[in-house]
């Protein structure tokens, strides 16, 4: 199950609480994110792996905070692999499947 996360509070505790996890930042009015967030959302009814999701258009300052905190740079739709704090995998655009999500979590 997929929860959505708005700002840098939420982040430091998953941080804490979870040592892997995903993180998709999706557009709102994006076609390509809608697509990828489909995948993404498929993907999460199917995993045990915890999964999280920001609203890059009501989060920007979270957006911002983990392109800066994780040094990658921000993209959207954008995934990306978070274990022991640090990025493992990320992907964007036309990458995000649930094929490439099966292969990389």
């Amino acid at each position: 199950m997929i929860k959505d996360i708005n700002d840098i509070t939420a982040l430091q505790e998953i941080e804490e609480q979870q040592s892997k996890f995903l993180l998709l930042k999706h557009s709102l009015t994006c076609p390509i994110s809608s697509a990828a967030n489909k995948a993404y959302e498929n993907y999460g009814k199917t995993t045990d792996n915890p999964t999280y999701r920001l609203y890059v258009q009501t989060s920007r300052e979270l957006s911002a905070h983990i392109a800066n905190k994780y040094n990658i740079k921000h993209e959207s739709p954008q995934v990306l692999k978070i274990e022991n704090q640090k990025v493992t995998w990320h992907a964007s655009h036309y990458d995000i499947t649930e094929e490439t999500l099966l292969e990389n979590s």
